[in-house]
């Protein structure tokens, strides 16, 4: 080894030893550190010791148990080790609430609260949403909406107090107090008017020997909901009053957020179930989505289960599902938040969809009263009622956001929908008229490729003898080079053609991602068809066919069947391209594949194509008609005696593009020809 080499191992060590020296943590930090770990050790340690202690005194009090009742009745049959369990789960509860452990009650008290939007049914064990119902709103099957399904673990609060005590506000049953009034028992609530505030506040109390002794009342923890007359939105705060010296002053409280989520749409039974769930768009379009502080919105991915922890700041979270959603958000942004969407495949309800959850990051304040002043929001997935909520929730709607033509298509879409909406027009009739206008307002992009059509259909007999004259593959450079004459001298451009259909590409794409999302479109009847955001099923096998579903839709079939007409009249005047054999059948194959993909599409989507594709099919045939021969042939006669005047005066001057493709040929032939040698 030379000097160089070990002068570089000697610096590389130097250099990592220095790294090292300079990330290891002080000694402050190191007591820290050791604090904490004594502080955690020492926790554990406490459980341990609480469970052996619990363990032994189930043991003596089934044995106490079983002593006393087989001194009165000697042949009583009786539960022993049930009727301990059941007596110990208090007691155990007692002792991991601690300073809470007054506010444990042998029954569990219902607030029913209704407004003009829902229905909501709050519980005072664990001071939880329990079910939200939405009024204007049913399922496929004219149920009920529930958005949120009844759970004892719906939320959750779970921190630290100073005895190194985990306390689950899931376990506490809360006093009611509405607004400011003690309840007591079941109740039901109507808003109609002003708003109702609803607080449930669990006390925290002293131990003394083994009795439970009352503190002063002014220290307790508080979760608050504020409901309003008209709005799917609650206010949701969560105050600690006079806790400060129980809580850990260190403390990072996690809010725990479920829900188990509800089928509310109708599904191909073909893709229950099934790992592939693309063509199930209630399953495809529900997950839980979040907006981080410092980035745009974002999701889990999408179809299947999933998980992710978000370790920085986050403003909401939402579970969406494909019309309906339920978000929180805070004032101030959430320290973090991991988040889940997973599918119980044990779960066989029929209306089961997945289970969503969320643990949240919140910070606790100790120098004084701490409140955290949060908001939920339980309803549809409405474009408008998302946006007026100045928060970005609209983007959690499918309207192709990753490209502006796209997404500004989308919104045009729904301007249009809420304008046509005042005139109380059928949905139906609503896309047919928005699919009209769009269609004539693309059509100056598109009449050229049109004229192209028409065009080529006059010149077929030239184009099928420039076919016979060059049937070689070799020969396909001249054979082009005819052909372009061909259409220069009848003043058409077939590029010309091409470039308006890909700016066409953007549209269909948000009409693709549009009308599955659109809740206007939500069980809206049209013709046949009960609800045009879903398939329209005429026909249910009862069995399923690969690819292709249970059932078969009726505007699917007549989608295919424009098409499959418009494929046959536009290959009718097309030349037969040689080198391409697989074109023609590509083109006639492409009608059935989209009678597949689309089955199990909305009905809207499906009523747009056809309808799009009938305006085309349309327009081009009147061109057709009306393109006369006479003028196309009299302006290839000018144009041929134009280019013989300019060859007779010794030849125009050929453009660039001309002179590469001449050069192109000559390279060409050449290569041929040393090919035929070898």
């Amino acid at each position: 080894m030379d000097k160089k080499s070990i002068t570089g191992l000697v610096l590389i060590f130097a250099i990592f030893v220095g790294y090292m020296w300079w990330v290891s943590p002080s000694k402050e930090e190191q007591a820290a550190m050791k604090a904490r770990h004594d502080s955690i050790v020492a926790a554990y340690l406490d459980s341990v010791y609480q469970d052996s202690v619990m363990k032994a005194e189930t043991a003596a009090l089934q044995q106490h148990l079983r002593d006393s009742i087989l001194a009165v009745n000697p042949d009583a049959v009786v539960d022993f080790e049930a009727l301990a369990n059941g007596s110990l789960t208090r007691g155990e509860k007692e002792r991991q609430l601690g300073m809470f452990a007054g506010n444990i009650a042998d029954r569990t008290d219902t607030l029913h609260v209704t407004n003009k939007v829902f229905d909501v049914d709050l519980v005072n064990l664990g001071a939880i949403v329990n079910q939200v119902v939405l009024k204007d709103y049913f399922t496929y099957d004219s149920l009920p909406l529930i958005l949120i399904s009844p759970a004892e673990d719906n939320m959750n609060l779970v921190f630290s107090t100073n005895d190194n005590r985990v306390i689950n506000t899931k376990d506490i049953h809360f006093s009611t107090f509405v607004d400011g009034k003690k309840v007591e028992g079941s109740q039901d609530i109507s808003i109609d008017g002003d708003a109702v505030v609803v607080s449930y506040r669990a006390y925290a109390q002293e131990a003394m020997d083994s009795m439970m002794v009352a503190a002063a009342g002014d220290q307790y923890l508080e979760f608050q909901y504020t409901f309003y007359a008209d709005r799917y939105d609650v206010d949701f705060d969560i105050n600690f009053h006079g806790l400060s010296s129980l809580i850990r002053s260190d403390n990072y409280m996690d809010f725990q957020w479920k829900n188990r989520m509800n089928r509310q749409e109708k599904v191909d039974q073909s893709t229950k179930g099934s790992r592939n769930r693309n063509k199930d768009a209630e399953k495809f379009n529900s997950n839980v989505y979040f907006k981080p502080v410092k980035d745009k919105v974002d999701n889990l991915k999408l179809g299947g289960d999933s998980d992710k922890n978000v370790k920085t700041a986050v403003e909401w979270v939402a579970f969406k599902q494909q019309f309906f959603c339920a978000i929180l958000m805070g004032d101030t942004p959430f320290e973090n938040a991991d988040l889940s969407n997973r599918t119980d495949r044990n779960d066989t309800a029929s209306n089961y969809l997945c289970d969503m959850a969320s643990t949240i990051g919140l910070t606790y304040d100790s120098e004084k009263d701490c409140s955290m002043n949060m908001q939920f929001y339980f309803g549809p997935s409405k474009y408008r009622e998302l946006r007026d909520m100045h928060k970005g929730f609209e983007r959690m709607l499918p309207l192709g956001w990753g490209f502006f033509l796209i997404h500004w298509t989308s919104r045009l879409l729904i301007t249009c929908f809420n304008f046509l909406e005042q005139f109380n027009w059928n949905y139906g009739i609503i896309i047919i008229v928005i699919t009209l206008l769009l269609r004539i307002v693309l059509l100056p992009l598109v009449w050229n490729s049109y004229k192209t059509g028409a065009i080529s259909k006059i010149l077929r007999p030239e184009m099928d003898a420039l076919n016979k004259k060059y049937p070689n593959q070799e020969q396909a450079m001249q054979k082009q080079q005819e052909m372009m004459r061909l259409q220069r001298a009848a003043g058409i451009n077939p590029m010309m053609g091409c470039l308006p259909m890909l700016i066409q590409l953007p549209i269909l794409w948000a009409m693709f991602r549009f009308f599955p999302a659109a809740i206007e479109l939500r069980q809206q009847h049209f013709l046949w068809c009960d609800d045009l955001s879903t398939y329209d099923s005429i026909w249910d096998f009862g069995f399923n066919i690969p690819m292709y579903g249970d059932h078969m839709s009726l505007f699917c079939i007549i989608m295919f069947a424009i098409q499959f007409f418009y494929t046959w009249y536009t290959m009718r005047s097309t030349p037969q391209n040689a080198s391409m054999p697989g074109m023609k059948f590509m083109m006639y194959f492409m009608p059935f594949m989209m009678l597949f993909i689309f089955n199990s599409q909305s009905a809207a989507l499906n009523l747009y194509y056809a309808v799009s594709l009938t305006f085309t099919m349309i327009v081009m045939m009147l061109i057709r008609k009306f393109t006369s021969e006479e003028k196309v042939r009299a302006k290839m006669a000018a144009y041929n005696q134009k280019q013989n005047q300019k060859n007779g005066k010794g030849g125009g001057k050929k453009s660039k593009f001309q002179q590469r493709l001449e050069e192109y040929q000559k390279m060409a032939e050449q290569a041929q020809k040393m090919q035929q040698r070898r």
